[in-house]
């Protein structure tokens, strides 16, 4: 009965790219256009959009070592960079502990000797120390200089523990020497910031007579009734502790920080002993008599103010050249 009705239909596959490609040659050349314009205006959006995401400059927050609390940067370095949630003091650069300290725009640095000496061909010496000028900006591990601390005159030494621990050679030697002489010869006082893991190794024996030489310089600055105030920060350790930092007039020291010689473990094993705990903290050197006294980082510029003021006549720049 339905024979005839419907013919035959040959259907010839086709795939789907081809439909498309079709569909896309059967548009009008000015709508193509407009989709592609469209297109690219997309693209610029989305690339615009992702650069206008917000982020998190490096270096904006720290993490305390102590608390391991998240702080600010900024409100860190506005507390000194003392941690506002446990309290910790954390190191300071010397340029920043000099502007903490001396008067602005007063600061003027002294430089000694800076040529390393390698007496032991220790390898790697000589281009550690060239790697730690170029990245520190710094010629040693020791900044030294004249400066005003509320209008008082000074010669001031600040340590650097970013520079090899800050520990003691032949040129940290000469340039604490050389300040101290200075500082002598024009009748200023003397204020050094100690922090140091002590001697140098790679320099043998000529950073260990580092000891001697600086404490000879301070022995002819007290003999000309000068004052030295020794400011002792974390940490302090070996050949420093064992000079110039204890041999102050009047000796400071940050709270908690370490002074000491050689390492708690060494001396237990050396004497046999179990040794007290904290015992090398600056709250156990006061209670024991070694420092005179331990001020707070907020406090330290005007407590070495008052020891310039109580041991240093204050002479005004006007009247002095009045003098001369």
């Amino acid at each position: 009965m339905f024979k005839g009705m419907f013919k035959k239909t040959k259907y010839v596959p086709i795939s789907m790219e081809e439909t498309q490609q079709q569909e896309a040659d059967q548009l009008e050349p000015e709508v193509r256009q407009q989709e592609q314009e469209n297109s690219e205006a997309s693209a610029t959006e989305l690339t615009e959009d992702e650069g206008d995401q917000p982020t998190v400059p490096e270096g904006l927050f720290i993490k305390c070592k102590i608390c391991r609390k998240t702080i600010y940067r900024p409100d860190f370095e506005e507390n000194l960079f003392v941690c506002p949630e446990c309290g910790k003091y954390h190191r300071v650069y010397a340029k920043s502990r000099i502007r903490m300290i001396i008067d602005e725009g007063t600061f003027e640095q002294w430089d000694g000797r800076t040529e390393v000496a390698d007496p032991l061909h220790f390898p790697g010496y000589p281009e550690k120390i060239e790697s730690l000028k170029e990245e520190l900006k710094m010629d040693e591990a020791v900044v030294t200089g004249y400066g005003k601390i509320f209008g008082r005159q000074t010669a001031i030494a600040v340590m650097d523990a970013r520079f090899m621990m800050a520990s003691m050679g032949s040129v940290v030697g000469e340039k604490i020497t050389s300040a101290i002489e200075r500082a002598t010869k024009e009748k200023l006082p003397v204020i050094i910031f100690s922090c140091s893991g002590g001697a140098r190794m790679q320099e043998g024996m000529i950073s260990l007579m580092q000891m001697a030489k600086t404490s000879a310089a301070l022995r002819r600055h007290a003999d000309a009734g000068l004052p030295y105030f020794s400011v002792i920060t974390d940490p302090t350790t070996g050949g420093v502790t064992a000079s110039f930092a204890s041999l102050g007039d009047v000796i400071l020291a940050e709270p908690g920080c370490l002074i000491g010689f050689a390492g708690q473990r060494v001396i237990e094993q050396t004497i046999f002993q179990k040794l007290p705990k904290g015992f090398q903290s600056a709250e156990f050197a006061l209670e024991h008599g070694i420092i005179d006294a331990i001020v707070e980082r907020k406090d330290m510029k005007k407590a070495l103010s008052r020891l310039l003021e109580l041991h240093m006549p204050y002479v005004p720049e006007e009247k002095k050249e009045e003098g001369e």
